[in-house]
């Protein structure tokens, strides 16, 4: 038995939640490696660590003072480590910082430190060895992560380290030089441990346990949910779930490895699990409901479009010359309606516009803004009859009208397209048909 135990931010903040996660770690002795996030918020309105990273190099790239900031992170982790009463200093690291944004600031080097600082106390903390990730983490040249090279390099080194610190959120580029992932990267960095020595378990904790069903400041009291496949876990995550970043399921899927997300404010909780499959019955038809707001519908027509071959690549073309990438694409017999995000595509518009008159020649082009996209994610939905209509009848109930529907092939999930105006709403409303009053 092994595991790898990941904490975010909010678990590391201040050293009352770094001796929580001491005393998580030291409670079972098969949590072997730990790979933990920069301090996050200590309180509302305070600023997480990395934003005053990210602060100290917009200044010190613009020649503007980066001093103040950066007095703060120190005072922050002087802090963590006098209220852990460790007999430990940073000032060496807290130097080559310094020199680095004086001389040559790079932007994803600066903004690393925050989980290099806490790996490093961390480690002096636990008494485990430190393995510093631009070590192990490799990516290639086009900046995706190189993963033979960091599965053999990570899984030769841990071969040979019992217990170790790892730090999230970045690995080494091509050049050698510190490149991040993208923000909430550290979630990737456990999985990855977690894939390379072949962990039993890749634990996640985080300030709430687990996955609820909906999102709490929409949904009051959500229920929470106790499995979840790593499938639907993707299709929740990338629209706006964000307990759990949707890249860091690769790197466990192919080995097979659960990930356990759990709270470090309330250890005892079971927290959710996430697995590649499962024959336990989910307690709702759904599983859970997730969206985002501000899309645009780019609705194409076109008389016998249905017969003409090579139409769709050619409207897809005008998008890709533009680079802009789509969500979805529902379509017709004679219409077909290309759903982007509105920021990318609001500068863009008419030069897409143009595009596809002259690649595809269609007969009338419209744009629709302010469309909100919602989610409705279950395993249980194939089994069941009438869930799109149980959807249609909650929201026609709450008044509000469906501007678009799409059920993928997998009958794994139904996204339904409404106003940003009533994404609230839908949301609740579907909530309360399936969890609720589970009609």
């Amino acid at each position: 038995m092994m595991k790898v135990v990941k904490f975010g931010g909010s678990s590391l903040a201040d050293a009352r939640q770094f001796a929580k996660a001491g005393e998580i770690i030291r409670a079972d002795e098969t949590r072997m490696y730990v790979v933990p996030s920069a301090p996050g918020k200590r309180f509302s309105g305070d600023t997480k660590v990395t934003d005053l990273l990210y602060t100290c190099y917009n200044r010190a790239a613009a020649g503007e003072s980066w001093q103040d900031p950066f007095r703060d992170i120190c005072s922050r982790y002087n802090e963590i480590i006098k209220g852990l009463g460790l007999d430990y200093s940073l000032q060496e690291e807290f130097d080559l910082i310094e020199k680095n944004l004086r001389e040559a600031p790079a932007k994803d080097y600066i903004a690393s430190r925050g989980e290099y600082l806490n790996g490093r106390i961390m480690a002096a903390y636990l008494g485990y060895e430190f393995i510093d990730a631009a070590e192990v983490i490799f990516f290639d040249e086009t900046g995706s992560l190189n993963e033979r090279k960091t599965k053999k390099v990570m899984g030769e080194r841990l071969k040979n380290t019992p217990r170790a610190v790892i730090p999230g959120f970045y690995g080494q580029d091509c050049s050698g030089e510190v490149k991040t992932f993208s923000r909430g990267g550290s979630d990737i960095t456990g999985s990855i441990v977690a894939g390379a020595c072949h962990a039993s378990v890749y634990e996640n904790w985080t300030d709430v346990s687990g996955f609820l069903v909906a999102d709490p400041r929409i949904v009051k009291d959500p229920a929470a949910i106790k499995t979840i496949t790593y499938k639907e876990l993707r299709e929740l995550s990338y629209m706006g779930a964000g307990v759990l970043h949707e890249d860091a399921i690769f790197p466990v899927r192919h080995e097979g490895i659960p990930i356990n997300i759990r709270n470090t404010n309330r250890p005892d909780d079971d927290g959710t699990w996430i697995v590649e499959s499962t024959c336990q019955k989910s307690g709702y038809v759904i599983t859970g409901i997730a969206g985002k707001k501000d899309f645009c519908a780019v609705l194409i027509s076109k008389d016998m479009m249905n017969s003409e071959i090579g139409f769709g690549r050619k409207v897809l073309q005008a998008f890709e010359e533009n680079n802009i990438s789509f969500e979805h694409m529902p379509s017709g017999i004679d219409t077909m309606t290309i759903v982007v995000h509105e920021t990318e595509f609001i500068d863009k518009e008419q030069r897409v516009v143009s595009a596809i008159h002259r690649l595809a020649d269609p007969d009338a082009i419209e744009i629709e803004s302010d469309l909100a996209l919602i989610a409705v994610v279950g395993r249980g939905m194939k089994a069941q009859r009438g869930t799109a209509g149980r959807i249609f009848s909650a929201l026609a109930h709450a008044h509000v009208n469906v501007r678009m529907i799409d059920q993928g092939s997998s009958e794994l999930n139904i996204i339904i397209g409404v106003e940003n105006r009533d994404f609230e709403a839908a949301i609740r409303a579907i909530y309360a048909i399936f969890v609720e009053t589970q009609l």
